[in-house]
This record gives C-alpha cells, structure tokens and sequence, in this order.
C-alpha cells in the first residue's frame, strides 16, 4: 500500500469502529436484515485488513451488545450463527495467517451458548502468539456493564476505598492490555456512542460516517486515518492556562 498522506508518526494504535447500518442495507435492498449481517462479514475482514496496512495495531468492533438480545430470535440466532460459524471458523484460520490475533471482550453469562463460547475460546487459542494486530470483538458487552464488572471485581478483591482511582479501574475493565483507542468510527450516519467502551473512549478522537457498514472497506478506515491526523489532539492540557476545557 502508497502510504503517502499518511504522517507514519501520528498513525493511531488503537482504531475501534461501531459497526452499524446492516439491517438498513438490506432493507433498502429488498433483503432480510440477516442478509445485511451477512455482508457485513465481508465488511469486516476489508476493514482489518486495511487496518493491518496501515500499521494500526489494535482494532476493536462493537459486534453483539447487552441490548441486542432484545432482537427478534431469528434475527439473534443468525447473529450469533455469523459471529461463531463465520468469523470465528472460515475467516479465523484467514485472520490467523495473516498474523492477527483476535480477542473478546463481553460478559461469558449464560445468554450465550456454550458452542460459541467454545468457538471463541478456540480462535483466542489459535491466534494467541500472533502480534501484526489484535482484533478485539466486542461480543455480549455493553460499556455500562464493563464498568459494573470492573467495580464488582475491585470490591471482591478487598482493595479499600481510599484506593480506587482511575487506574485502579482500568485495570479490572475486561482486557487491561489493550490501550484506549485514540479513534473511533461509527459508521451509517448515527451520531451516538450506543453503550460502547465509554470508560476507554474519553479522549478518543470520533469520526462519524453516512457509509452503511456492509458498504464499508479499508478506503473509508484510509478517510477517517486521515481525519484524525489532520486534528490537534490537546487532552484537555493545551487551553489549560486559558481556563477552558481542552
């Protein structure tokens, strides 16, 4: 890949994405909302892909949330079928050899079926010693729930009161090895972060596209790359002595 544009310097190292717009996709083609899943898959691999040109080292998606169990059975079940006999089966061994290692984060509760359970775990084992990029999948998660979680374990652990900090915290959310993003895409024209990684994402630069995500491909990563160099991030620290947040 021509990385001219680029800034190799200010390339993010965390690029996570709210995958949205399938069901929308398909309806605007006569389809059933599954088939907009289904394309989305392909969606997907492009974009991690493209995330692996780029040099981007971890990226995260928003694939099943805490509220998405409130769908339709159908539509669930083929959701799952997607995520499990899909991602984690035919692209897994494609992701694998192309050096990702591929984690979850998401409460392991008893919605979701052992057989996916079984299917993730084997993908996490398979990929564990790859390091050209981590795919995070967010599957049953929620950003509240990830807080509650970490709050839970922290007072299971005993630690008193007057020690919990931030860093405390960050340290009990689902997978601690992974840095906040510094970018964040939402794709189909939503402006909402809808529950995700709302501790992670604080100071995360967002980037907001009208592209439907089975539409999506590493061109549109490449577009909102180039977004988040052309800002300044500050951090709050630049406009300090001016007395107006960053």
């Amino acid at each position: 890949m021509d990385l001219d544009g680029f800034d190799p310097n200010r390339m993010p190292r965390h690029v996570a994405c709210v995958m949205d717009g399938n069901g929308r996709w398909a309806t605007k083609r006569g389809l059933p909302r599954t088939e907009g899943h289904r394309a989305g898959e392909e969606a997907l691999f492009d974009a991690a892909q493209g995330a692996l040109e780029l040099g981007v080292r971890y990226f995260t998606v928003y694939a099943f949330s805490t509220e998405n169990w409130r769908r339709p059975a159908e539509e669930v079940r083929f959701l799952l079928e997607v995520i499990a006999d899909r991602l984690l089966t035919r692209r897994r061994d494609e992701l694998h050899a192309l050096g990702v290692r591929i984690r979850f984060i998401g409460r392991r509760d008893w919605r979701v079926p052992r057989w996916v359970l079984r299917r993730m775990d084997e993908a996490a084992a398979l990929t564990a010693a790859n390091e050209a990029l981590t795919l995070t999948v967010a599957f049953n998660y929620g950003g509240r729930a990830e807080i509650v979680d970490a709050v839970r374990s922290i007072v299971a652990s005993g630690m008193p009161a007057s020690k919990v900090d931030e860093r405390a915290i960050a340290r009990h959310l689902y997978d601690p090895s992974v840095p906040d993003p510094d970018l964040v895409i939402r794709t189909s024209g939503e402006f909402r972060i809808s529950n995700f990684l709302i501790w992670e994402l604080a100071y995360s630069e967002l980037v907001f596209s009208e592209v439907l995500w089975p539409d999506f491909r590493r061109e549109h990563l490449f577009e909102a790359v180039r977004e988040y160099q052309a800002r300044d991030r500050r951090f709050g620290s630049a406009a300090a002595h001016e007395g107006i947040p960053g």
